[in-house]
Formats: C-alpha cells, structure tokens, sequence
C-alpha cells in the first residue's frame, strides 16, 4: 500500500523536483558563500525546511544575534502559513500519527500540490499526500547539499541569487490565477498588500498585510463560496 501510494505520488512531484533542486541549490550555495558547511545546509533544510525564511536566515546567521528581530522577522516572512494551515484542516483530518509532519511540510508548493489534486480511487489519500510533502522536502535537502557543495568546490558569483525565491513566488501566483475561476481573492491580496506597503513601509508591511486579508477573505468567504460554484 505504501510503496504503490509513493510511485504514485512520485509523478506529481516531478514540476517540484526541478523547482526545488535549483532553488535548494542556490541556497546552498549562498550559505557557503558565508562560511557554513554542508552540516549546516542539512540541518537547516532538515529542522527548518522553509525555502524564504532559510534565505532570510542566512543573513540572521552573519548578524550580531536579536532574539525578538529574530522572532518578527520569521513571523512576518511566514505569515502565510497560518492560511495554509487552515485551509488544510479538513484534509489533514485523518492523516493519523502522520498529521504532526504534514503540518510541518506544508511549504508553498507542497500546499499547491496538496490543495489541487487528489488520490487516485486505488491509492490511499492519507499516503499519497504523506509522500508528496515527504519528496518535495527531500527534494529540497538534496538540492542544498549539492549546492553547498558545489559552493565549496567552484567559486561563484552569489549576487543577486537569493532572488530565485521570489521568482518561485511569481511562478506559482501566475500558476494559481490561470487554475482559479474567482480571481476575487488574488486580486484582494495584491491591492491590500501594496496600500500596507505604501502605508507601513517595506520592513514592516507583511503583517498588516496578512491581517488585512485574513480579515477580508473571511468577511467576503460567503460570496466568495458563491462565485465560486457558479
């Protein structure tokens, strides 16, 4: 039942398999550029696992250590998985002694994946989504430690690489408008963010940003449920 349930989660997984390789490589090779070894790379891809917040990390690594910035700072960048979570409370429902690592792995291409398709009538669900996080993740891990070995062995140029993260964010955006038949929300997210950061500047609009949507995706959830079906 396992092994069926992994061969085929397996094929899903493949647009995030070259996704992540090449992001895991990029972080991994811009964690080399600051002096941390594969070690590192593994244990933080391992415990972490949060492709933005590992690039942000980097950067709290090298800086003198602020507990509360620290803190806010890892608040704000993944804010979004508070909807996440929400979202998948239904489905995670009968993932059993599984349930814990689920909420754990629910990355924004894993939630993509997990939001959008279903297991085949042959496959167990609980499995089938087990899997899916379970090889993206360790897509993620393998792509790190080539890089951060490939970083120790070549020397590159780590300008502007850590940008492959928010080019990810765009990909997946344009991915979701194109599958949605409501763009209501998508176009509440990006109005609401933009007025927060006109209002409360780049360092500190991510949070009221957040709110401001939770708060008008759950005021509007009724009609939106509505467009919705129709």
């Amino acid at each position: 039942m396992k092994r069926h349930a992994l061969k085929t989660a397996f094929p899903y997984t493949l647009p995030v398999l070259m996704g992540y390789l090449f992001l895991g490589i990029a972080f991994g090779v811009l964690l080399n550029s600051k002096g941390f070894n594969t070690a590192w790379a593994f244990v933080m891809s391992l415990l972490i696992y949060a492709g933005s917040m590992q690039f942000v990390a980097i950067n709290l690594l090298v800086s003198p250590f602020q507990l509360a910035a620290a803190f806010f700072i890892t608040l704000m960048v993944n804010a979004r998985h508070l909807f996440y979570g929400l979202s998948m409370l239904d489905r995670f429902k009968a993932s059993g002694r599984l349930k814990p690592y689920m909420m754990f792995s629910l990355t924004d291409e894993t939630f993509s994946l997990l939001s959008s398709v279903k297991a085949p009538d042959n496959v167990n669900p609980k499995w089938f989504m087990f899997f899916i996080a379970l090889l993206n993740q360790g897509y993620w891990i393998a792509g790190s430690l080539i890089g951060n070995i490939a970083g120790s062995l070549i020397s590159f140029n780590s300008t502007g690489i850590d940008f492959a993260m928010t080019a990810l964010f765009i990909v997946i955006f344009v991915e979701q408008w194109e599958q949605a038949k409501n763009h209501v929300p998508a176009i509440l997210g990006i109005v609401i963010t933009a007025l927060c950061l006109i209002l409360f500047g780049a360092d500190r609009f991510i949070l009221f940003a957040m709110a401001g949507i939770l708060v008008s995706l759950s005021l509007l959830r009724g009609k939106l449920h509505v467009k919705e079906s129709e």
